[in-house]
């Protein structure tokens, strides 16, 4: 893939992320992997239907099952 033109504003950014590339990484993470093609569209449709950021359903997602099993534990 060839780099784009060197413009002030992308050195600029450039040298910007080469600076904070260490602590973006130590705060951020992210999660890899893969779905069926099919299964991911249909998410995908469904987010953008409702407005729902990806991490908003993984947030949500997590809380939801944690509460499942918290409450599943007490009984």
């Amino acid at each position: 893939m060839k780099k784009k033109e060197d413009t002030p504003n992308r050195i600029i950014k450039r040298r910007y992320e080469d600076k904070h590339k260490a602590e973006r990484k130590a705060t951020n993470g992210t999660f890899s992997t893969y779905l069926p093609r099919s299964e991911l569209e249909e998410i995908n449709a469904f987010l953008k239907e409702h407005e729902i950021t990806k991490v908003e359903l993984i947030r949500q997602g997590y809380n939801s099952l944690k509460r499942q099993i918290e409450q599943g534990q007490k009984e």
